[in-house]
């Protein structure tokens, strides 16, 4: 196995491992992620760094430490967060102690591929939701 097939395996399990271990969040909790994830993709949109890092968790800001770098890194790796064309909300799944949730996001890259984007919140000590992680998933070709 190469490395990077063994780094994908060790993330699929380890997602897997995580929405097992989660419950159903309260809807109080899934809005306000929902508004933040909308809110940072709107940044994007708009191409407003500041306030598309604004959502970042801090465990994010310790590996990009500037909103430029930040930028970069969502610009090359997740064109489909950076430029949507239509996206839409699905599955949510909240943490036992309420200490965070993973919120589907149906994603319409600008190349009109469709992906499955897995955001990862997590609680701050002031109540609210930063994003610290977001793993996407392309979606099948549809069969002819």
């Amino acid at each position: 196995m190469t490395r990077n097939v063994q780094f994908i395996a060790f993330l699929t399990a380890s997602l897997a491992v995580l929405l097992l271990s989660l419950t159903p969040a309260r809807s109080d909790d899934a809005a306000t992620a929902r508004s933040v994830i909308e809110s940072q993709i709107n940044a994007f949109l708009n191409d407003d760094m500041a306030a598309a890092y604004s959502f970042a968790a801090p465990s994010i800001k310790r590996m990009y430490p500037d909103q430029n770098r930040f930028f970069d890194m969502v610009k090359r790796g997740y064109q489909p967060v950076y430029r949507p064309g239509n996206f839409a909300f699905g599955r949510y799944k909240g943490a036992q102690d309420g200490s965070g949730m993973v919120q589907e996001v149906i994603i319409q890259g600008p190349d009109g591929q469709d992906w499955t984007a897995l955001y990862s919140l997590e609680r701050q000590p002031d109540g609210s939701f930063k994003i610290n992680g977001v793993q996407m998933i392309r979606a099948a070709a549809p069969q002819t």
